[in-house]
């Protein structure tokens, strides 16, 4: 058996493909199961999709600590006490400190919604990502999932997908085609590659 502890801050659409691909796809022969969902955001319907799953739920927000080294430290508690065999960012609106990646090395990933090395780094995350994509005119974009090391979308690439982009794309559609078409599809495989 191969447990993930999964991180979330927001609708919880990466960690809900997990949970579909362990009950009906690729994770079910790689013996995937979630130990854990933990979230930095105790109002993130990841925890309500969690919850429908039957999996732990918890939170560790920052607003409940007195400052960023406390939180950080209940994080890698919660993390600890899992104790996972890969770590999975879907949508972790939260720079992983530098202990964690030091305790967990080349056992957190995280999907991101490019190709990385465009469009990602400090500032890009979220509608920001597809924002910066339609201004610059690109003709394709995509979804990366890679290994988490102490920069922020700088660790080794493990799997990509491209999405092209449409003549008519908004921000909020092209997320929702990214998502469809790449992230929801390249992160359980990734899960999968790295259980086998």
């Amino acid at each position: 058996m191969f447990g993930i502890t999964v991180l979330v801050s927001g609708g919880g659409t990466n960690l809900q493909a997990i949970i579909d691909s362990i009950a009906d796809g690729e994770l079910k022969s790689a013996e995937v199961f979630i130990k854990k969902v933990i979230s930095n955001n105790k109002d993130a319907y990841a925890l309500e999709r969690a919850k429908n799953a039957g999996i732990k739920g918890e939170v560790v927000s920052p607003k409940d600590y007195p400052d960023r080294g406390a939180f950080e430290h209940a994080l890698k508690d919660a993390i600890d006490e899992s104790a996972p065999d890969l770590i999975v960012l879907a949508g972790f609106l939260v720079v992983i400190p530098k202990e964690i990646v030091a305790s967990y090395p080349q056992k957190i990933i995280n999907i991101h919604p490019s190709l990385i090395p465009s469009f990602c780094g400090k500032g890009y995350y979220g509608l920001k990502v597809h924002e910066a994509a339609l201004s610059r005119g690109v003709k394709v974009t995509g979804a990366t999932v890679h290994f988490v090391d102490e920069g922020t979308d700088t660790g080794p690439i493990i799997l990509q997908k491209a999405v092209n982009v449409e003549e008519n794309d908004t921000p909020e559609i092209l997320q929702q085609r990214v998502m469809k078409e790449a992230e929801h599809i390249i992160l359980p495989h990734a899960i999968a590659l790295l259980a086998k």
